[in-house]
């Protein structure tokens, strides 16, 4: 595996920016693995966010989910508006590396190092179909426990943490947690302050897409930035008001990130 594999967007030297005032980790596939293979090394815990429009939205709405996202350790440019924006600014985020893609790259990179993983959250069902997936494409991995909590269980907290103590004395070291945007987030900021939790990334429908419960968008549409319509035209009812009226504010957004920067370069 290398990062070669990922789509490059211009040099940098892995240090976080800042797009739209939200924090982004500046890496490449192999520095974002080598991260990870640290605080896994040092037996720290942590969480993994990974910032699209609509994430960089919810930050500006939402000071609960700002704040989980502050305390990630790593913050992973996921979709290519992100990208395109960092060119025009000047801060040209290296690689796109979306959380869709990520799961296959970390867990082919979890079978190599022996990490056993979790997969925490979907439906009934959809991490068990998730897991099988992955153990057949990766022969190696370690499949530490699956568990779909019921809806609501992130507010009480007697089952909230009942969830983590299933994931920490699972003896996993990497744990993939799909509760869908602001959800996840708080959790693995709650969670993460469980001594012995392993290493959380947040990772919306994707337990979905890797048991091929939910189709993901072709490549072409991956590529374009259009992702996001492919999901609107597949759960129109759903994802209506986030793609076309929550994440509109991106625009405004950019304008006035474009305004700061002419700013600062007349200055």
């Amino acid at each position: 595996m290398s990062s070669n594999d990922v789509t490059e967007a211009g040099t940098g030297t892995g240090e976080t920016i800042s797009l739209c005032e939200v924090p982004i980790d500046n890496v490449t596939l192999d520095e974002a693995l080598a991260r990870i293979d640290a605080c896994i090394a040092q037996g720290r815990g942590g969480y993994v966010t990974t910032p699209n429009v609509d994430h960089v939205c919810r930050f500006h709405r939402d000071e609960r989910f700002r704040n989980a996202y502050r305390e990630s350790f790593l913050r992973l440019a996921d979709g290519m508006p992100l990208l395109w924006a960092s060119r025009l600014f000047g801060k040209a985020i290296r690689q796109k590396l979306s959380g869709s893609d990520f799961v296959y790259w970390l867990a082919e990179h979890a079978s190599g190092k022996g990490y056993p993983l979790f997969l925490f959250g979907a439906a009934e069902g959809v991490a068990d179909a998730a897991a099988a997936k992955l153990r057949a494409l990766y022969p190696g991995l370690l499949i530490a426990g699956t568990h779909s909590p019921p809806l609501g269980f992130d507010r009480d907290p007697a089952a909230s943490s009942d969830a983590m103590r299933r994931v920490k004395d699972s003896g996993a070291r990497v744990c993939y947690v799909a509760l869908g945007t602001p959800k996840q987030e708080l959790w693995m900021q709650e969670a993460s302050r469980v001594p012995g939790m392993p290493i959380m990334l947040g990772i919306g429908a994707s337990l979905d897409f890797i048991a091929g419960r939910t189709k993901r968008a072709p490549v072409f549409l991956q590529k374009t930035g259009l992702e996001w319509f492919w999901r609107l035209c597949m759960e129109p009812r759903r994802l209506w008001r986030r793609y076309l009226i929550d994440d509109s504010y991106f625009l405004v957004l950019l304008l006035r990130e474009a305004r700061l920067s002419w700013s600062r370069r007349a200055g």
